[in-house]
């Protein structure tokens, strides 16, 4: 039996992330953002 390296073990646990797009698009969806926005958006 070959024993596998450090580095091979990590890549076996590490999980795909998901584009940037789908995480923003998620986060849009979870959160209310519009009241921030208005609480930040100062007129000139």
């Amino acid at each position: 039996m070959k024993q596998i390296s450090f580095a091979q073990a990590e890549h076996q646990n590490k999980k795909k992330m998901p584009p940037p797009r789908a995480v923003l698009t998620q986060m849009e969806a979870l959160a209310p953002w519009q009241w921030l926005i208005d609480a930040v958006d100062v007129p000139p």
